[in-house]
């Protein structure tokens, strides 16, 4: 199955998607979710008038559209609307400053931005001047465009920003479908998933590693504009969610809430970036919610994950929290010494940590022109900034290095220095 809504709709129609939790009035009392239910159909459906919309705009293939809102139904039906048009879909995050929200327009140059009417502000700040609101987009007469689900893009299907709004890096449509199973695979996602979504989708966590792999698979995502743990709480109690993603302030806030017994009832796992400290994981292993640690950056959503705590790992008097587990499926891990020379096979020790496989991205976007840093020549491989965590990472002769050092045991577990 490729990465096609399309096709998806036609399989199971009258599946739900999304439920859309956010409430309708801002005046709505805490803890109160409005549960818009969203079927596959109508997903497919939104994303084919909006590409329709985008193509009247003059969109098409190689053209970038930028998209500036919340979490909300919009984001994931400009994906795709892109991905039909041969367009490169870039979410910005509606978090960055106004003097931060410059730095992806440096370097996307965009043919169009798209913006929710509450992010007005931020908009003014953006050096562009082509753009125009969702509610625009969404009052314009579409064309009628012939889509082949087939045609492939012949530049990235997504480029994404770092957390302080830089660096770039360009995914094609291959490479965001290998995530996706890679997904599936390690997190065990089905189509009877539902999974509580409190990552932004302008993260390449929140849109990569977790909402595009529950689409992919056909399970149903929990959305809300802007995360609140009570109503995470409440949509997770109502839904009967299966997964809770997250990083570890949101798994906290999420377990600190008077309700939260009740959503562990229906919960099978969670999955959270590392590192996780033992009293989140203890607070959900108590409760029969075992943690995934998982480690991924910009360039690769996911690299490292463990499996599934269970107590007998929890009370094991080696666990060492430091851990990251594996590399995932697709993707390749290796170490470097002090010198630069590999570290052969499974054998410990510790280096620098680079990643490769179909799950890399293909390379950041320059000012000029979008660059596939694999195999490029040695001026081009420098990083064009550090990453939001100060580590500095580039492409390297096919290879990701993060230059983070990590220590890899006998077993080939890995470790964070």
């Amino acid at each position: 199955m490729t990465l096609s809504l399309a096709r998806r709709a036609d399989h199971f129609p009258d599946r739900t998607a999304v439920v859309d939790i956010s409430e309708q009035r801002l005046s709505a009392p805490a803890e109160t979710v409005h549960q818009d239910r969203i079927s596959y159909e109508e997903l497919s459906t939104i994303a084919t008038r909006t590409a329709g919309r985008l193509s009247a705009r003059g969109i098409g293939p190689g053209d970038t559209v930028c998209l500036v809102t919340r979490n909300r139904v919009a984001v994931l039906a400009a994906f795709f609307a892109c991905r039909r048009l041969g367009a490169t879909f870039a979410p910005i995050s509606h978090l960055l400053t106004p003097a931060s929200v410059e730095r992806p327009f440096d370097v996307l140059e965009p043919d169009l931005v798209v913006a929710e009417a509450a992010q007005r502000d931020l908009v003014r700040s953006i050096p562009f001047d082509r753009s125009v609101t969702l509610e625009e987009l969404s009052e314009s007469d579409p064309d009628d465009v012939d889509f082949d689900e087939q045609r492939p893009s012949e530049g990235p299907l997504l480029a994404i920003h770092g957390e302080a709004g830089r660096p770039v890096a360009d995914y094609s449509a291959a490479t965001v479908e290998r995530n996706c199973i890679t997904g599936v695979v390690a997190w065990g996602l089905a189509a009877n998933d539902v999974v509580s979504l409190p990552i932004p989708l302008s993260a390449v966590d929140g849109l990569v590693r977790v909402a595009l792999s529950v689409l992919y698979v056909g399970g149903t995502l929990l959305l809300d504009r802007a995360f609140d743990p009570g109503d995470a709480v409440t949509a997770i109690v109502a839904e009967a969610a299966t997964l809770l993603p997250g990083r570890e302030p949101t798994l906290r806030d999420i377990a600190a809430e008077s309700g939260f017994d009740a959503a562990a009832e229906s919960l099978e796992r969670a999955i959270c970036d590392a590192p996780v400290s033992d009293d989140v994981r203890t607070v959900y292993r108590d409760r029969g919610v075992p943690v995934a640690q998982v480690y991924g950056r910009l360039e690769c959503p996911t690299a490292l994950s463990q499996g599934f705590e269970t107590e007998a790992d929890s009370t094991a008097s080696d666990t060492d929290h430091t851990g990251v587990g594996r590399p995932v499926p697709d993707c390749r891990v290796r170490l470097l010494d002090e010198e630069g020379a590999v570290l052969e096979g499974d054998s410990e020790g510790v280096g620098r940590l680079q990643l490769s496989g179909p799950v890399v991205a293909d390379g950041y976007r320059t000012a000029t022109t979008t660059e596939a840093k694999h195999g490029a020549e040695p001026a081009a491989l420098e990083s064009p900034v550090d990453d939001e965590r100060g580590d500095p990472g580039r492409f390297v002769d096919g290879w990701f290095d993060t230059g983070e050092r990590f220590r890899r045991d006998s077993d080939g577990n890995y470790f964070r220095q």
